[in-house]
């Protein structure tokens, strides 16, 4: 819920501008009769910042791992998991949009996207190793191309001259098209064949999300731009869980996105 009040104050400010703004002399508007077209198409470009919402296990520091369940330390003889944080990185987004007017200030929006983005863990374990205990840091990245079907509802204000702020609400169905044998290696096997170790966290194709956002529309000679902050919340738990120390700890893991998109239409 980190961004979620930002996006929600600035939305009740845009508002709020744009009534004490009806009061000043009209301008000649451009595209008049654009918002009583049945339907219209447009393309977004966006940067994102994809993050995880991460929740782990009560007694998580209690728990010791036998040493394959590490890989990158076999000759151990236990370990343990200090701490696991989540860092977010930037990414981008395009897509396609199509909206449909529902009622005067209200709109259905599908916009079919691909995002492209990062998400590290950063991980603390202990290690035991005869009879001495040291602690090491490292982390682990998840690269993520996402293909998403947001389905939006978009309340418009009234339009000010070439100006109208906007609050939109809605779900987004998502695939991560980001294979996990990234994160899976085969190892040969000296009396023949291999074995599969995991060597990060593992998460699910599919996922539902929550978006909030607010923006404003601004009309032009030709078309019409428009800027946008949304916050995207995960439903599901998308973590794949696994014995291994990158995810054994792990209650819930979430998907979560911030994005600022800019609009033509």
């Amino acid at each position: 819920m980190k961004y979620f009040w930002p996006v929600f104050f600035l939305g009740i400010l845009m508002f709020g501008m744009a009534s004490e703004a009806d009061a000043q002399r009209k301008k000649v508007m451009n595209l008049p009769k654009y918002d009583l077209e049945p339907y219209h198409f447009g393309f977004i470009l966006a940067a994102n910042e994809m993050h995880y919402s991460l929740k782990l296990k009560d007694d998580f520091q209690l728990i010791f791992h036998e040493p394959e369940m590490w890989p990158e330390r076999p000759s151990s003889d236990s370990l343990q998991l200090i701490n696991m944080t989540p860092a977010p990185t930037p990414g981008f987004t395009i897509g396609i949009v199509g909206n449909l007017r529902l009622a005067n200030n209200f709109d259905l929006r599908f916009v079919p996207s691909l995002s492209f983005g990062e998400r590290h863990m950063d991980y603390q374990i202990k290690e035991y190793k005869n009879g001495i205990d040291s602690v090491f840091s490292f982390r682990k990245s998840n690269a993520s191309t996402f293909v998403e079907f947001p389905l939006h509802i978009k309340y418009r204000s009234k339009r000010l001259n070439n100006a109208a702020a906007y609050l939109i609400g809605g779900v987004n169905y998502r695939i991560d098209l980001a294979s996990q044998k990234k994160n899976e290696r085969d190892i040969a096997l000296h009396e023949g064949g291999t074995i599969t170790i995991i060597e990060g966290i593992r998460i699910k194709r599919n996922d539902i999300s929550f978006e909030i956002g607010t923006g404003f529309d601004f009309y032009t000679n030709f078309f019409k731009f428009g800027v946008e902050l949304k916050m995207s919340y995960g439903l599901g738990n998308i973590i794949e869980a696994d014995e291994y120390i990158y995810s054994s700890s792990v209650e819930s893991l979430k998907n979560k996105v911030f994005q600022i998109s800019f609009t033509f239409e």
